[in-house]
């Protein structure tokens, strides 16, 4: 170590406080992280990339600083969906310090990657207070049944009004209109469960019935109408 001839010339007083860090909470116990394997926990971050054309969700498990399940999820340009491809291949196995200092590809993922590593060493994570935290495929649930990821996507004008494509519930099929032209319920179709039906040997047409479902006052509509074409 080398030292300034200012700092040589003073002379040494003891350090009367030295209690360590502060105690976080962590998968329902409070620790005192002093190196990386001191940290877990499962969160989620979101990072948009520099031009902001796009934005990715990170969901990390991490368990004693390793990331033991990685779930990437990006909305934007075609080309982070493929880096997403390679972040999925990339985090897993590394401890969250080095997946930090890793070039991610994306932008939007690594700054997704530094949200979420500020929010799981300050003890910020969805598990912060449940015993053990969450099992290794989490991840996977995360995403609820047909393993697709939640996108709502919504397009209006002031010239014609609102219309949704796509919401929670899947598929937006049709709109429900009362007699005032206002949007009282929707029709939908739910995709991941339907894709997996067809999969397993379900014939389409009836998969596709199977898995229709309506929200709000949709029996009441005075008229339907497609969000794509009308």
């Amino acid at each position: 170590m080398i030292y300034s001839s200012e700092v040589e010339r003073m002379c040494p007083l003891a350090k009367g406080v030295h209690h360590g860090p502060a105690p976080i909470p962590e998968e329902g116990k409070w620790v005192k992280a002093y190196e990386i394997k001191d940290i877990s926990g499962l969160t989620h971050g979101v990072g948009w990339c520099a031009p902001q054309q796009g934005t990715c969700k990170l969901t990390l498990n991490v368990k004693n600083g390793i990331i033991e399940e990685a779930l990437v999820e990006t909305i934007g340009c075609s080309g982070m969906t493929h880096s997403a491809a390679m972040a999925g291949e990339i985090l897993p196995g590394k401890t969250i310090l080095e997946a930090l200092n890793t070039d991610l590809v994306c932008d939007a993922i690594n700054t997704a990657m530094r949200e979420l590593f500020l929010q799981i060493v300050y003890g910020r994570s969805q598990t912060a207070f449940s015993d053990d935290g969450l099992p290794i495929g989490a991840g996977l649930e995360d995403l609820g049944k047909g393993l697709r990821s939640m996108t709502g996507t919504i397009y209006s004008t002031k010239a014609k009004g609102v219309r949704y494509l796509e919401l929670t519930e899947g598929y937006i099929l049709r709109l429900a209109v009362d007699e005032e032209g206002l949007t009282i319920g929707y029709e939908f179709v739910r995709l991941g469960k339907m894709l997996e039906d067809i999969r397993n040997g379900v014939d389409p047409k009836e998969a596709f019935e199977k898995n229709k479902g309506t929200y709000g006052r949709f029996d009441e509509a005075a008229k339907y109408i497609d969000p794509r074409k009308e």
